[in-house]
């Protein structure tokens, strides 16, 4: 009887597989949970990094590690979002004390709006668009209509006294943000103006234009509070002439 040839026990261990195993779960990376305070410290960040217009739904949840239509249980659209990070713009400013001096009152309250406006050069145009009439403008608003009349202004001069406030606060703060993204972003065109302007024929422009130029004393000066300063000191001549309403 024939018998069966032996088997090659090393081949047959080599061709034979290792037996399977079971695929190991990776546990999940942990994130931090998305809430609405975190969304828009994210979309604030971003607006003062990239600009306002840079803000949009998907970039939020991208760099927030989430789908853009997660947010969406936090707040209700992108007008929401613009509404809250002007808020916390907001939230930074301080409103007229109303112990003190009414003038030391106005002049610390106003220079807190426009250092807020200064570190979001983003906001002024936001705040100034009419559908976005926050309850923090609201209330600094009020404030500062109330402290004038407090400090025995009349309505009519307070009327005025605060437009020429405001405008000064926040007017300042879009014209210093342009000409710093213009200095700043474009000194091709700053070059441009220099050639193509005939100073030569606008001797106090060149003036100036060399102030620009060369250190001096002139740069010690800080422009928000000389302007703000000349509103005060005429509202106080008008006050001590006896304004009251």
């Amino acid at each position: 009887m024939a018998t069966e040839p032996a088997r090659d026990q090393s081949a047959e261990h080599a061709t034979r597989e290792p037996p399977s195993r079971a695929p190991q779960s990776r546990a999940p990376q942990s994130r931090e949970p998305l809430s609405r305070e975190r969304i828009l410290r994210e979309a604030l960040r971003i607006a003062d990094e990239s600009g306002v217009e840079a803000l949009t739904m998907r970039r939020l949840g991208d760099e927030l590690g989430f789908e853009a239509m997660s947010l969406y249980r936090h707040v209700a659209n992108k007008d929401d979002v613009l509404d809250g990070i002007l808020d916390l713009v907001l939230e930074e400013t301080e409103e007229p004390v109303e112990d003190g001096p009414w003038d030391a009152a106005v002049r610390r309250s106003a220079i807190s709006v426009r250092d807020a406006l200064q570190r979001h050069p983003w906001a002024p145009g936001l705040l100034l668009s009419p559908p976005r009439a926050r309850p923090a403008r609201l209330r600094y608003q009020d404030s500062l209509l109330g402290r004038l009349r407090k400090a025995g202004f009349s309505a009519d001069t307070t009327y005025v006294a605060y437009h020429v406030l405001d405008a000064h606060i926040v007017g300042f703060s879009i014209w210093q943000t342009m000409h710093s993204m213009t200095a700043a972003n474009s000194p091709e065109l700053v070059e441009k103006l220099m050639r193509e302007i005939p100073f030569d024929e606008y001797p106090y422009l060149m003036e100036h234009r060399d102030q620009h130029l060369t250190e001096g004393p002139h740069h010690d000066v800080k422009a928000f509070e000389f302007g703000l300063d000349m509103i005060l000191d005429g509202l106080r001549r008008i006050h001590d002439a006896g304004d009251g309403g």
